[in-house]
């Protein structure tokens, strides 16, 4: 597995289960790592399952957002699937906002996602 300064990787059955490892998603030099290190999982990693874990996460900025479109494009390319858990409240109401919510796949917590990935 590629070396991840800003994600913490864990294998769950085929499933890559990504947590941030940051609380606060803002900056564009730790958002540019973060986009980096998603192309490795998919493009040298080859991972086609992938969960973002994000009960971690406070705050997301919205070029973090594009990030996660972009990731979303790229597995889909791929024949693969994302899915994302434990988002927080506040930034839900990003994603309704944003109508994101209805591009990403998004389960209340990370047995819920992996279930869907096996179902």
């Amino acid at each position: 597995m590629s070396d991840q300064k800003r994600l913490k990787v864990t294998e769950v059955e085929d499933v890559a289960v990504v947590e941030f490892k940051d609380r606060k998603i803002l900056d564009d030099v730790q958002i540019q790592e973060i986009g980096q290190e998603f192309n490795d999982l998919v493009e040298v990693d080859k991972k086609r399952s992938i969960l973002l874990n994000f009960s971690h996460v406070e705050f997301l900025s919205s070029s973090a957002l594009g990030k996660l479109i972009s990731l979303d494009k790229q597995v889909k390319q791929q024949d693969g699937h994302l899915k994302m858990s434990n988002i927080r409240p506040e930034i839900m109401e990003v994603f309704a906002i944003t109508r994101l919510n209805k591009l990403f796949d998004i389960k209340d917590d990370v047995p819920d996602a992996l279930a869907a990935f096996r179902g």
